[in-house]
């Protein structure tokens, strides 16, 4: 019997079960098991290793690397000239060996062989198991126990010259040297003017102990003197963290330069004598708070040749926008512009390479004075002879120059028509820029490590969806020999599918964008997916791999997706230096809102493609660069993000270092003449210099907030202070807003051992606010090492 439903409970029934459909779309439950299951970690147990990393061998054209797959862990010999691959020793072997010793088995499939290394010239290699260090001579196969490591290794203050012939250190805070050949030699004090903050030890803190610690040295080549760049902190601010997991909570003291500070770290240069105990500092004064070598932390852009004669350093202004290129005397100090370059806004520092050919005869420089990274050759007094490469893409870092045939060999990105420009090719060229010709020709990424002594190199090539082949090429670029293919095999067979790449246009309708994609395994195109964004703006690096691999993007964004997103990374306008000048440069002045407006019309152009992408749930997620991104986006477009996770984010670059906000953003100098009085009460005009750059910051989106956010910093991060989250907290509390917030105790930048607690954080979030899935009992059955 049927019974007839008066009109407006028709509709009540309707409307209830409009909201199940409703309900039963969003509620989808998160795939816990399977995220855990293809976590990067995971994959790469289950895999192994992705890539050759070869141990190039002094002068010679021989390697040995260590390589696992589905056979266990090899260690091989290679010689490229012959060329020949062999295993370096029989593991089986040396497995009975160590489980005599250690009166235990030993599984020679997976041997932990610690601090390995190969010595050719004795035919023998060390290592270390559960603390004890071994000898192994390949002669004879013939194990020798040796001693028990001590918690500091003895000898890890010392820094040997190229001959072994002396060994400088630093004590209280000062240089010291010592003959290598004699443990009883007496100590030579060169120095006397170290002291906290300008020091000559290579980590200057404060140390309450006057024992002997690694300096700061740098030797030449012919082992006759050495240089030492020293930097001046005294006058700048100090920043702190405290330590709370100690015995008693504990503070930590460092120097930390702020945009617009007055006090900067001061570059000093000195090279020091240590047979006749003298030294020279180097007159490199020109630029107020000017700096001597590289950018980031001041790594790189100091050279050397195998004579000490003559030392090479790059000088920047602090705007970064002039550089000169100095030849600096070590016995006089004196020193001499070979040439200077102006680019504005600045300089790109990824690329910035001298090259000295015959001691100073010659130099191949790196500009992009055409809007292009390119390279150019300059004779011995610094006039441009000519440029050796040109066109619309980018030369990356110099692999190798042969002298005898005045020939280089350099990386490259975006030549080859068609090919993602994100893909590092070799190429080689002459000196006069004749003979170019391009050495690797798959449509591929190639990773390239050149050898000691020939010119070949090992070639780790592939794709997001390619797994690597690792070979070697000859001069020519043609393959001699092939290492390992990586086998995934065993992860399809557990139904594990590689990610796909995609192209997409910029917010500006014409400059291409490149991005990876991840989907769920189990994935339906009849379903409809949140999607999620993984950000990092740049400028020295975007946020998508370019190569094979498991862990890092792909292992993390892979896990992700299986909880029933799908996960894209993709690049923004001002994100990647492997791109035009103008490209890379696009961003400046403007560190906050640059990447945001190319990341929400990607998304869009994605969920117009792909039926299965619901643009109604979107998150957005990064870490450092990509937390201040990621909140950033949520806050700027409050209507269109749902949900970010926002980690370890430089939300406030005001309170960040000079190298980035300085660098990307800009700085001003202002200049005022002020009248004061002098020591005998003389009025006396003097010029003051200031500097201003300032920058836009999260804390003033605040009130925009509408989504879900979730902050999360760890407590001792001396890179990004966590004063960064805390200032956007506190905005968003005197907003009224709501958001989450996680502080993880004892944790640096990275979060160390708390990652995979964070990770499952950031799994829950986001099943929560996209998936509506609200369990909070789930058991993801930790690995042992992660408990």
């Amino acid at each position: 019997m049927f019974t007839t439903l008066p009109s407006s409970k028709k509709y009540s029934l309707l409307i209830l079960l409009g909201i199940i459909i409703t309900t039963n779309t969003y509620a989808q439950k998160a795939n816990f098991e399977a995220a855990e299951r293809f976590k990067g970690e995971r994959m790469e147990k289950l895999i192994g290793d992705t890539e050759v990393d070869p141990n190039w061998i002094e002068d010679t054209d021989t390697f040995w690397y260590s390589f696992k797959n589905e056979e266990g862990r090899n260690w091989y010999f290679v010689d490229v000239s012959r060329p020949s691959q062999r295993l370096l020793f029989d593991r089986d072997e040396l497995a009975s060996q160590l489980a005599e010793i250690f009166s235990k088995p030993f599984n020679a499939k997976e041997l932990e062989l610690n601090d390995f290394d190969y010595n050719t010239d004795k035919e023998r290699f060390t290592f270390n198991v559960d603390s004890i260090e071994f000898t192994y001579n390949l002669n004879g196969k013939e194990l020798i126990k040796g001693d028990s490591l001590q918690e500091e290794k003895e000898d890890d203050w010392k820094t040997f010259s190229p001959d072994s012939t002396w060994i400088a250190f630093a004590r209280d805070h000062n240089l010291y040297v010592m003959r290598a050949d004699d443990p009883d030699s007496t100590e030579i004090q060169l120095t006397e003017d170290g002291e906290r903050w300008f020091s000559y030890q290579d980590e200057d803190g404060d140390t309450t102990s006057n024992k002997r610690l690694e300096a700061n040295v740098n030797w030449f080549e012919d082992s006759e003197k050495f240089w030492v760049k020293r930097q001046d902190k005294r006058k700048v601010d100090e920043l702190w963290v405290i330590n709370s997991l100690g015995d008693r909570p504990e503070l930590e003291t460092y120097k930390y330069p702020m945009p617009g500070e007055d006090h900067v770290f001061i570059d000093e240069i000195k090279v020091f004598d240590p047979e006749a105990q003298s030294s020279v500092t180097l007159d490199t004064d020109k630029w107020e708070d000017q700096s001597l070598g590289g950018a980031y932390f001041n790594e790189g852009g100091i050279f050397e040749t195998d004579k000490s004669d003559y030392l090479y350093i790059l000088r920047r202004n602090r705007g970064w926008n002039k550089i000169d290129v100095l030849k600096a005397d070590t016995e006089t100090g004196n020193t001499e512009v070979l040439f200077s370059e102006e680019s504005n806004p600045y300089f790109n520092t990824r690329f910035a390479q001298l090259a000295i050919i015959n001691e100073g005869e010659e130099y191949i420089w790196w500009s992009e004075r055409t809007g292009w990274g390119q390279l150019y050759r300059y004779n011995s007094d610094g006039q441009l002879k000519n440029t050796i490469t040109s066109g619309n893409y980018v030369v990356g870092d110099i692999a190798k120059i042969d002298t005898a045939r005045q020939t280089i060999y350099f990386s490259a990105y975006g030549r080859e028509e068609g090919q993602n420009p994100y893909f590092e090719n070799l190429y080689s060229v002459k000196f006069d820029g004749s003979r170019f010709r391009h050495l690797s020709p798959e449509d591929a990424n190639h990773e390239i490590t050149a050898s000691e002594k020939g010119n070949y190199f090992l070639d780790n090539f592939s794709k997001v969806d390619e797994p690597t082949t690792s070979v070697i090429r000859d001069a020519s670029g043609e393959i001699t020999l092939q290492l390992q293919q990586v086998n995934m095999q065993a992860a399809e067979e557990i139904g594990w599918e590689a990610p796909e790449e995609f192209q997409i246009k910029a917010a500006d309708g014409v400059t291409d964008l490149y991005g990876v994609m991840w989907k769920p395994f189990d994935f339906d195109s009849t379903r409809s997916y949140p999607i999620i964004s993984y950000v990092y703006p740049g400028p020295q690096v975007e946020p998508f791999p370019t190569t094979f691999e498991l862990d890092r993007y792909t292992g993390r964004n892979q896990a992700l997706a299986q909880l029933g997103f799908v996960v894209v990374a993709f690049g923004n306008r001002g994100g990647s230096p492997l791109r035009s000048k103008y490209y890379h440069n696009y961003g400046y002045g403007n560190l906050r809102d640059y990447p945001l407006a190319d990341n929400k019309y990607g998304i869009e152009q994605l969920a117009a493609r792909h039926s299965f992408i619901d643009q109604e749930r979107v998150g957005i997620f990064g870490h450092s660069g990509g937390g201040f991104m990621s909140t950033a986006a949520l806050l700027t477009y409050p209507d269109f993000y749902d949900v970010a996770v926002s980690s370890a984010g430089n939300h406030d670059n005001n309170i960040y270092n000079i190298w980035w906000s300085e660098v990307h953003n800009g700085v001003q100098e202002k200049r005022e003449t002020v009248t004061e009085m002098n020591e005998d009460s003389v009025e006396v005009e003097k010029e003051v210099i200031t500097h201003e750059a300032g920058v836009d910051s999260n804390t003033d989106l605040a009130g925009n907030l509408k989504g879900h956010l979730l902050l999360v910093h760890g407590n001792v991060d001396n890179n990004v202070h966590p004063a960064n989250t805390i200032r956007l907290a506190d905005e968003l509390i005197k907003a009224g807003k709501r958001f989450d917030m996680m502080i993880l105790p004892g944790r640096r930048h990275g979060f160390g051992p708390y990652q995979p607690y964070f990770e499952r954080m950031k799994w829950y979030y986001f099943a929560e606010h996209l998936l509506d899935d609200y369990r909070d009992n789930v058991e993801f059955n930790l690995p042992e090492e992660e408990e």
